[in-house]
């Protein structure tokens, strides 16, 4: 757990409505984590996501950020000292981001500017993720200088931003990075005028190594699962390398059968993509649709016609991987980590494997070749010459 993000949750009322609050590091994936958890809703104010304070809801909020994030449940239990659902809610106004300075609202002017620059990018279809945080990260940088006007801020009040709020307040490097490049962009589109931050000491860039299953653990996870829409699920993410909501974004019309290929529409930057699916794959879907018959999507929910959940499919793999034995935190990217590597020791080519997964850059396809058994197993230690 240590090497986990922590999520503090926090208990308070909204109204007549009780809530939990989630505080945690900016930190991408987890933000698109909490926005889909059932009922979620963004606060401004209080800088985190909400949900409804119920036994469902937050069985739900564990599933979600299992094997993603420590949850710390200390102050959320401490109004009735023991562990369990009903719980006394603290006031609202108790609730606070623990160690981080509470900026001042920005004045309406600036607050206008602000909600031009993502209306921009909407227009320019940046993805939802991007508009919030580059949206709430120039809010957080102008906010720290209220007194003084936008067009007089320069790089040393950026400098000043990054030293003063980010660091004080241990803010990931990631999120400082983010902060800088949205403070780029705002300049440059709705100010005309370039903060040139590559002149910013930028943070050393963390590399963290994907997390890569065996081929026999991932075999035992997909058989796991007696119910076939579960298992053909699990098994279309490692097959073709899918991230979560592109297998619950397919529709029947992307599985081209004859051809052997599957169509990935509108993925992570707004791409399109193809890659070769299997005839044992193949031969799966079609069991499954000859059982199910799905209408609208090609993996349904209960309701006929609405999507699967993504933490419902968590939640399958969570099982999955239980009852395979497996001691280890999975998650569902854990697969798509899995089918890059296996096939870099298959001997695909790296140009190839950049392709199907739909990286834009080869860097990030690269940092495979760091977990690949291919070569690091043929490599002799010289205590073994001793």
């Amino acid at each position: 757990m240590a090497d986990l993000p922590r999520i503090k949750i926090v208990a308070f009322r909204d109204g007549s409505d009780g809530r939990v609050a989630l505080f945690f590091p900016p930190q991408e994936s987890l933000d698109t984590v909490a926005r889909q958890l059932p009922g979620s809703v963004w606060s401004e104010e209080r800088g985190s996501w909400s949900v409804p304070n119920n036994p469902e809801s937050l069985r739900n909020l564990f599933r979600a950020f299992w094997g993603k994030a420590y949850i710390d449940k200390e102050e959320f239990f401490a109004s009735r000292g023991r562990k369990g659902v009903s719980v006394e809610l603290i006031p609202e106004r108790k609730v606070r981001k623990p160690g981080v300075e509470r900026l001042p609202q920005l004045i309406p002017e600036v607050s206008r500017k602000v909600d031009e620059f993502e209306k921009w990018m909407k227009q320019m279809r940046y993805s939802e993720s991007t508009i919030r945080t580059y949206s709430n990260g120039v809010r957080s940088f102008f906010s720290f200088h209220p007194e003084k006007p936008v067009e007089k801020l320069t790089n040393r009040d950026l400098e000043d931003f990054n030293n003063g709020y980010i660091l004080k307040n241990r803010y990931s490097a990631s999120y400082q990075n983010q902060v800088i490049n949205a403070v780029k962009l705002f300049f440059q589109k709705m100010v005309k005028r370039e903060m040139i931050p590559e002149e910013i000491e930028r943070p050393r860039k963390e590399i963290h190594l994907p997390n890569v299953l065996s081929k026999e653990e991932v075999k035992s996870i997909l058989d796991a699962p007696v119910n076939l829409k579960h298992r053909a699920m699990l098994s279309l993410i490692y097959a073709c390398g899918l991230r979560r909501s592109e297998l619950i974004n397919l529709k029947p019309a992307d599985v081209e059968s004859t051809r052997g290929l599957l169509v990935i529409r509108q993925s992570k930057g707004n791409k399109d993509r193809v890659v070769p699916v299997s005839v044992k794959v193949v031969e799966m879907l079609r069991e499954y649709y000859k059982a199910y018959r799905p209408k609208e999507w090609l993996f349904e929910g209960q309701i006929r016609g609405e999507q699967y959940s993504s933490t419902s499919l968590q939640e399958v793999l969570k099982k999955s991987v239980l009852k395979a034995g497996i001691r280890k935190p999975v998650t569902l990217h854990w697969l798509r980590h899995s089918y890059a590597t296996h096939l870099l020791e298959s001997g695909t080519d790296l140009r190839y494997i950049q392709e199907l997964l739909g990286h834009k850059s080869s860097r990030t396809t690269e940092i495979y070749t760091h977990v690949s058994q291919k070569s690091i197993q043929h490599i002799r230690s010289p205590f073994d010459d001793l």
